[in-house]
Formats: structure tokens, C-alpha cells, sequence
């Protein structure tokens, strides 16, 4: 199969084309755009109940998956992500893993497998969640985020994020989260908690933060006065 990212970074969309009969993308529920007529699609949860309801409680993706079978060479699929932002795709080869962000998977081949693993207590604090989806296997996973994807290749030295930008990292990376400066900057500074990741890997950061835009635009909601 090929594939394509279309329209970056603020409405991307994933364009795949299938090469032979019986290729599979497993894509999250909700998120096609568009198919080809004779493609077949199957509805499950992917890997059982278990598997499924895990991943649904820890790691934010919704139970059912879709996975869309090509029935000709030349058929295509289109899909993308809920929310106004990017998309980015990386090449699954066996030797590493890639950890995503709570809701940020969005589709992979059916050689890529899906699970959850232990964030860290803080994580719950710091809105990354207690928990994390790892893909692992091969071939291509797309994770997408709310505003653009930017990509930081980590060395020696480490780098520190802000814990709400994180979207994902490669699995040479590992993170500690801890607050910026002491209690004031903590409460006062607007920053909170950061991720301070050693290793050598890669991460990608969004360039917004959904919260922020809530907090942003709460001061402009309507209001009902009473007389």
C-alpha cells in the first residue's frame, strides 16, 4: 500500500492506496472520509473485549475499530482526525516502539499492534493520562493531534516539554514529569507540570493546546444575567 498526507498541517487528511487485493488499514471509529465502492469494511474490537475495553479505559481510543479491506489493486481510503489539526506517519520496522498520547492514535496497517502501558502516577496530574498507547509490530501508524505536529529529535541532554503538547515518542525516549521551578512558578508561571525526556528518540509536540483554547475562549462564553 501507498500513502499520502493531504492538506498540513491544519486539516490533514490521509489518503491510502492499496496495491493488491486483501490489504488491510485499521482505522479509528468515526474517522474515515471516503472509499472506494467494492472495499469491504469490518467492524470489531480489535484483539477481544479485554483488549479492547483496556485500551478504551487507559489509553482513550474508542472500543470498536474499523478495518477496510482493499478487493482491487488501485482502490483507495480516505480518513482523518475529529479535530482542526495535523497528522504525522511513522514507519513501524520491529526495533522500537512509538508511546502516543492519550487519543492520538488514528490508524495503522494490520501489522502494527495496539496496547496500553503504565504512564506513571503523575501522568494523571499533569494531563498526559496514567497511562500510554504503545504500537509496536511493522508497518505505518498515524497519530494526529488538535493544531500542528512539530518533531524534536532528542539526544544527550534531554529536552524538556510542556506535559499537554506531548503527542508522541519514539521508545528510546524516557520521561520524568516534574513542575517548573518552585511552588510560586508552579501555581503562578501558567506552566505546571513539564516532561523532562533523556535518551536517544524522537518526539513530537502540538503546536496547541486544546485546554488552553477552552480556558481561552470560557471568558467569552454567554452569560445569562437575572434581573
Amino acid at each position: 500500500m501507498r500513502y499520502e498526507l493531504l492538506d498540513k498541517p491544519d486539516f490533514s487528511m490521509v489518503k491510502v492506496t492499496f496495491d493488491q487485493p486483501g490489504e488491510k488499514m485499521v482505522v479509528e471509529s468515526a474517522a474515515m472520509v471516503a472509499r472506494s465502492a467494492a472495499m469491504t469494511m469490518e467492524t470489531n474490537m480489535r484483539g477481544g473485549l479485554m483488549a479492547a475495553a483496556k485500551r478504551k479505559l487507559l489509553g482513550g481510543e474508542s472500543i470498536f475499530q474499523n478495518t477496510f479491506t482493499a478487493s482491487a489493486p488501485g482502490e483507495t481510503l480516505y480518513f482523518a482526525p475529529a479535530p482542526e489539526g495535523d497528522v504525522e506517519v511513522l514507519e513501524l520496522d520491529g526495533s522500537y516502539s512509538l508511546m502516543m498520547s492519550s487519543g492520538a492514535f488514528l490508524g495503522s496497517s494490520q501489522g502494527v499492534n495496539l496496547d496500553t502501558q503504565w504512564g506513571g502516577a503523575k501522568g494523571f496530574f499533569s494531563g498526559t493520562g496514567m497511562f500510554l498507547l504503545k504500537a509496536d509490530g511493522q508497518g505505518p501508524v498515524f497519530f494526529s493531534c488538535y493544531g500542528g505536529l512539530h518533531p524534536v529529535d532528542v539526544g544527550p541532554g534531554g529536552y524538556i516539554c510542556d506535559t499537554s503538547h506531548v503527542v508522541a515518542f519514539t521508545s528510546g525516549l524516557s520521561y520524568n514529569v516534574q513542575r517548573v521551578g518552585g511552588m510560586k512558578s508552579l501555581f503562578f508561571s501558567g506552566e505546571g507540570l513539564v516532561c523532562n525526556f533523556q535518551g536517544q528518540g524522537r518526539l513530537w509536540i502540538s503546536t496547541r493546546n486544546p485546554a488552553s483554547l477552552a480556558s481561552f475562549v470560557h471568558a467569552y462564553r454567554p452569560v445569562q444575567r437575572s434581573n
